[in-house]
């Protein structure tokens, strides 16, 4: 098979070249039309499944309209192309909208009301957390995105997005601190997230 690269660098391939491998893309984003490594281990998937349950706690217990998913196996368009966060909110009605349409692949990045990274040290996936995603998570008007490390000490840097569609660095919160960010869910039921960044490396 030829592959021809654009003039500006970018690759010849779409969300739909990722769903139609053998594999279905899984392990894979697509960034500028190229397909990408997305790192994981086992610390960073503890880590990644802690916050998952953090955030899920407080949007249940808040009775907001949402869901919340994770484990890389969820697929978002942005302008990059696809990305798999680690944790993401998105109204409830977004995810009922694909059990009606079979077709449906990718949720639209500019659903998702909070988008979580968890940083897997020394890997290409570190160097776009950090990056190239808050340029793209900011573009698409995600109101929030958390960069969360696990080594060597637990934190968590909270970016709110300004009146300029840019992510402003809020807070950074560390162990032995208590995080508290309230999120703004659909209609009136914000939620509240609290947690010990701590508590991210322990289960």
């Amino acid at each position: 098979m030829n592959v021809t690269q654009g003039h500006d660098g970018s690759g010849p391939y779409t969300a739909g070249d990722l769903h139609a491998r053998e594999d279905e893309g899984r392990g894979l984003e697509l960034e500028d039309g190229w397909p990408t490594e997305v790192s994981y281990g086992t610390a960073h998937n503890v880590a990644c499944r802690r916050v998952h349950e953090f955030v899920e706690a407080a949007t249940k217990e808040a009775g907001a309209a949402v869901y919340t998913a994770g484990g890389g196996s969820w697929q978002i368009g942005t302008p990059a192309g696809v990305r798999r966060p680690d944790v993401f909110v998105v109204p409830t009605r977004v995810i009922r909208d694909s059990f009606a349409d079979p077709s449906w692949i990718l949720i639209p990045g500019r659903e998702l009301l909070l988008v979580v990274e968890v940083v897997l040290p020394g890997t290409g996936s570190e160097r776009t957390d950090r990056v190239r995603k808050v340029e793209e998570y900011a573009a698409l008007g995600i109101p929030q995105y958390w960069i969360v490390d696990y080594t060597p000490v637990p934190k968590v840097q909270v970016f709110l997005l300004d009146d300029l569609s840019a992510y402003r660095l809020e807070r950074v919160v560390t162990a032995g601190e208590v995080l508290e960010v309230e999120a703004e869910a659909e209609a009136d039921k914000p939620f509240t997230v609290r947690f010990d960044p701590q508590a991210l490396t322990e289960f």
